[in-house]
C-alpha cells in the first residue's frame, strides 16, 4: 500500500464468535503496512472466530480488557459477528476503551454488527455511519445517521457494512492512520 505505519499499535476488541474475516483481513492490511495488531478480549486464552454461522479458527488473546491501556494504541478495530457484537456491547471495560480512544481523536474502525458496541458506548449521536443493515434502527435511535455505503468516514469514525466492503474499509483505515500518524504520539508496543 506504500504507507508506513511503523510504531503504530492497533487494538482489536473481540469476544468469541466474531466474524473471522473482519479481523483477519484488516489485520493483514495493517501488518503489511508495518503496524502491530493486538487482540484484546475479556479473558486471557483464545477467542474463536466464525465463518458466518460456522465455527472457524482460534486466535490468542494478547491482553485482557483490564490489562489494556488505550493510551498505548493509535486506533481500535471492532470486527462484527452477531454473537461477538451482542456480547461485547455490554462489557463496561470495552465501552470505556472505545470511549477513551474516541476522546483522544484516534481512529475507531468498525464493521458489520460491531457498531453495537459504539451504540452502547454512546458514540454514534450526530455521526454519519454504516453497518450491517439490520442495525440501521439501532444507529438512528441512538442519534446517528445511517448510510448504505461501503465505507463511511465521519471524523475519526470509520464504518463499513459487511465482509464484501473489506477492501474499501482496509484502505480507509490505512489512509486514516497514515494521515493521523503525525498527530498521534508514537504508541508504545504493548506486550
Amino acid at each position: 500500500m506504500g504507507q508506513s505505519l511503523e510504531g503504530i499499535s492497533v487494538a482489536v476488541l473481540v469476544m468469541d464468535n466474531f466474524e473471522q474475516v473482519e479481523l483477519t483481513s484488516p489485520r493483514e492490511a495493517l501488518v503489511a503496512a508495518g503496524a502491530k495488531v493486538v487482540i484484546i478480549s475479556k479473558e486471557a486464552g483464545q477467542v474463536t472466530g466464525m465463518n458466518h454461522d460456522e465455527k472457524a479458527d482460534s486466535f490468542p488473546v494478547d491482553l485482557t480488557f483490564d490489562q489494556a491501556d488505550p493510551e498505548q494504541f493509535s486506533a481500535v478495530l471492532l470486527p462484527g459477528g452477531v454473537f461477538n457484537s451482542d456480547t461485547i456491547r455490554s462489557e463496561t471495560a470495552a465501552q470505556r476503551f472505545v470511549q477513551n480512544i474516541h476522546e483522544q481523536g484516534k481512529p475507531v474502525a468498525v464493521i458489520c454488527h460491531g457498531a453495537w458496541l459504539l451504540v452502547s458506548a454512546g458514540l454514534v449521536d450526530g455521526k454519519n455511519m454504516t453497518s450491517w443493515p439490520s442495525l440501521k434502527d439501532d444507529i438512528r435511535n441512538a442519534g446517528g445517521d445511517w448510510m448504505d455505503e461501503e465505507v463511511v468516514l465521519d471524523g475519526n469514525l470509520i464504518s463499513s457494512r459487511k465482509p464484501d466492503d473489506l477492501p474499501a474499509f482496509n484502505a480507509k483505515l490505512i489512509e486514516s492512520l497514515t494521515a493521523s500518524k503525525a498527530q498521534i504520539p508514537a504508541a508504545g508496543m504493548p506486550t
